[in-house]
């Protein structure tokens, strides 16, 4: 199934990682579930997805106020990301998606934008052997707000020397839409893993 395009044309693509480009979000929701168990905490599948693109240290001090808890963040952080690399070996990409990086790459610019840490989106994306494929990457703590607010799609059309209107952006998330139509982007939405056709 390719995946279809608003109009174009594009002088840049930007990308979220998690559940984009890498089909790492049932992944990450294993990895989750199995940091935040130790806690006795739970992360509904639902409100996972719905929280898609945001950091993990936010992720964890909503689910502290949510729940009346008080994990500690730095910590459960750490064993949630060190669950996720555990698995990364079964990590497939998104074929959809990585038919434009093939169609494009090399014609124009291309960023990941995503919630992540760098450390996670260069260890998906050089699992999947695509890192070598991007120009910029724009991770977590790169920037002062994140999705839905537009600054990391601002932030990573600046690095790249593209205006924002002369970019699309490819997302999973509502929150990753929002901030893409906030900074003046075309986008088009990838659908969740239940609804792609392999």
């Amino acid at each position: 199934m390719k995946l279809p395009l608003p109009g174009g044309p594009y002088k840049a693509y930007l990308f979220d990682c998690d559940g984009t480009i890498a089909d790492s979000m049932p992944l990450h929701y294993v990895a989750w579930s199995r940091a935040l168990g130790e806690w006795n905490c739970e992360f509904p599948e639902k409100i996972f997805y719905e929280w898609g693109g945001l950091p993990v240290p936010q992720i964890i001090s909503q689910l502290n106020a949510d729940n009346g808890l008080n994990m500690p963040v730095d910590e459960v952080a750490e064993r949630k990301e060190s669950y996720y690399y555990e698995i990364l070996p079964q990590l497939q990409a998104v074929a959809e998606v990585v038919e434009h990086i093939h169609d494009q790459h090399g014609k124009i610019p291309f960023a990941v934008v995503s919630g992540s840490s760098r450390e996670s989106v260069t260890a998906s994306l050089e699992s999947l052997g695509l890192l070598d494929r991007f120009d910029t990457l724009v991770c977590a703590g790169e920037y002062t707000k994140s999705k839905p607010h537009p600054e990391p799609f601002l932030k990573a059309a600046e690095k790249l020397g593209v205006a924002p209107e002369d970019c699309i952006v490819f997302e999973d998330t509502e929150m990753g839409i929002q901030a893409a139509k906030d900074a003046g982007m075309a986008w088009v939405k990838v659908p969740p893993p239940w609804e792609r056709n392999y």
